[in-house]
């Protein structure tokens, strides 16, 4: 029998999506080649990768354990009774990991089947031999030549553990034959997954809730319609007593580990409210800069943070929050937390929405325009295929020193040994109706551009607007001199 003709199951009608990551995972797990098999599936909390992997081992036939905050003895003890439970067999009777690593690569000696270890860094905590042991238990199937096809998922949410665990220094990493991440939902797929066909609602909600799979069920409900939204977000993230109330500061706990997450919090809402170096930042905290780099390199290893080079100055690296529920959070709700235990939401949310407005959604929007000109456009749009989507800033002699010129989507192509061409600039305004001021600013920019020499003679304007934009705009753009994207456009358009 070749691998084509091993039974391949179609995905669950119960997992939303995840095509390609479910055609990854049954790909590496019906492949009927002699050897053991060794995958690493790595994302955030909440990214729905148990609910995967249990869904891959039922239909494959497979074996799932998931490891929780324990001692060493009883996570082996209970690895062992699943064991026999899922084999019909008796309890095993190994004491240590080498006779259970043993155990769990005999369920691959008769056929190719999946075999997961979940959260798989809560494991190696309680016996940090584990790695080794596997290894050791995978060159030894090698050096006997044993017949075995057990396709082994080790699967964790703490990234800067995992990246340990099978980064280039581990033995672990020579063995893994597919490396898998589930990132969150884009917010084309959220907003389906949520059942929102308005965009401009399904904007609001994506700045609160983003993409996380598992804040839909946190939640409760959706919005029922473009005037519910503040209610819902009363009756959700507001009410303590609903799940996601207390979800950013859970989420910091986990991920942050026993480090000062007073100062990460703090960290965050520097961010939030327009700190992006990490001299702003550390400024913003009144800290040493060597703590607030600590801090910040924290929580960029655990994936709450990530570095935006600038698109005309690289060596300008922007800190943006990659959680939109902790930007909700540290951005409209944190100055508010203490008054949500004892007053209205409704009163509360009255007093944050203006700045949810500008700090939060307006941002926000900006990086979803980013990620439409880079993951939906129509190549044809800017004129080639985009690699990159950035935040573009440049000082303008005319305004004076510390006065930038900013462009909120600058659409880069691919490289080719120099600097990337430029395919166009664009300014997003997400509460604003854009006029040919707008489209005379994003000229005055490329004319800056082309006095520092670069080559501007690709680059397309573009306009990116919340509200929509005045019939001037609209001639402009039927002579083919700007790009307009609507909301509309951003989640049905190319």
């Amino acid at each position: 029998m070749t691998s084509s003709d091993v039974f391949r199951p179609a995905k669950p009608e119960t997992v939303f999506d995840r095509d390609a990551e479910w055609n990854a995972l049954v790909a590496f797990a019906c492949d009927d080649r002699p050897g053991a098999g060794l995958g690493v599936v790595t994302g955030r909390l909440r990214q729905g990768k148990t609910y995967l992997l249990e869904a891959l081992a039922g239909a494959l036939g497979g074996f799932c354990f998931g490891a929780q905050q324990a001692a060493r003895a009883e996570s082996l003890r209970r690895l062992g009774d699943e064991l026999a439970r899922h084999t019909g067999t008796g309890p095993a009777r190994g004491t240590g990991w080498e006779d259970a690593v043993e155990a769990v690569l005999a369920l691959g000696d008769r056929r190719a089947v999946p075999v997961v270890l979940d959260e798989f860094p809560e494991l190696v905590r309680q016996s940090p031999e584990l790695p080794s042991v596997i290894h050791t238990a995978y060159r030894r199937l090698r050096d006997t030549g044993r017949d075995n096809r057990t396709r082994l998922l080790l699967s964790g949410s703490s990234l800067p553990v995992m990246h340990r665990l099978f980064g280039a220094a581990s033995p672990l990493r020579g063995l893994a034959d597919l490396e898998l991440t589930l990132r969150p939902l884009d917010f084309r797929q959220a907003a389906r997954f949520w059942g929102l066909d308005h965009p401009r609602l399904a904007l609001l909600v994506h700045a609160v809730v983003g993409g996380t799979p598992a804040y839909r069920r946190y939640a409760g409900d959706a919005p029922g319609g473009p005037d519910d939204f503040d209610a819902w977000v009363c009756r959700t993230v507001l009410d303590p007593g609903t799940p996601l109330f207390l979800e950013a500061h859970h989420l910091m706990q986990e991920e942050t580990d026993h480090w000062d997450r007073a100062l990460c919090h703090s960290a965050l809402a520097a961010i939030a409210a327009g700190c992006h170096t990490q001299g702003e930042i550390s400024e913003w905290l009144g800290t040493p800069l060597t703590d607030a780099s600590h801090c910040l390199t924290l929580l960029r290893s655990s994936g709450l943070l990530y570095g935006e080079p600038d698109a005309f100055r690289p060596n300008l690296v922007r800190l943006r929050i990659a959680e939109p529920l902790l930007a909700f959070e540290h951005g409209s709700v944190w100055p508010h937390r203490q008054a949500l235990e004892q007053q209205d939401a409704g009163e509360v949310w009255r007093r944050a929405r203006p700045v949810f407005d500008s700090a939060v959604a307006g941002p926000h929007f900006a990086r979803v325009c980013r990620e439409w000109a880079l993951d939906f456009a129509d190549p044809a749009v800017f004129g080639g295929h985009p690699a990159s989507a950035a935040h573009g800033s440049l000082p303008d002699p005319a305004r004076g020193a510390g006065r930038d010129v900013e462009a909120e989507v600058v659409v880069r192509g691919r490289a080719d040994g120099g600097l990337a061409p430029l395919l166009s600039v664009g300014a997003a305004r997400w509460d604003e109706v854009m006029d040919t001021p707008h489209l005379e600013h994003l000229r005055h920019l490329l004319g800056l551009l082309a006095a520092r020499g670069e080559d501007v003679s690709r680059a397309r304007p573009a306009c990116y607007s919340g509200v929509g934009f005045t019939p001037a705009l609209r001639a402009a753009e039927a002579d083919g001199q700007v790009v307009l994207v609507g909301l509309d456009r951003l989640y049905r358009g190319r």
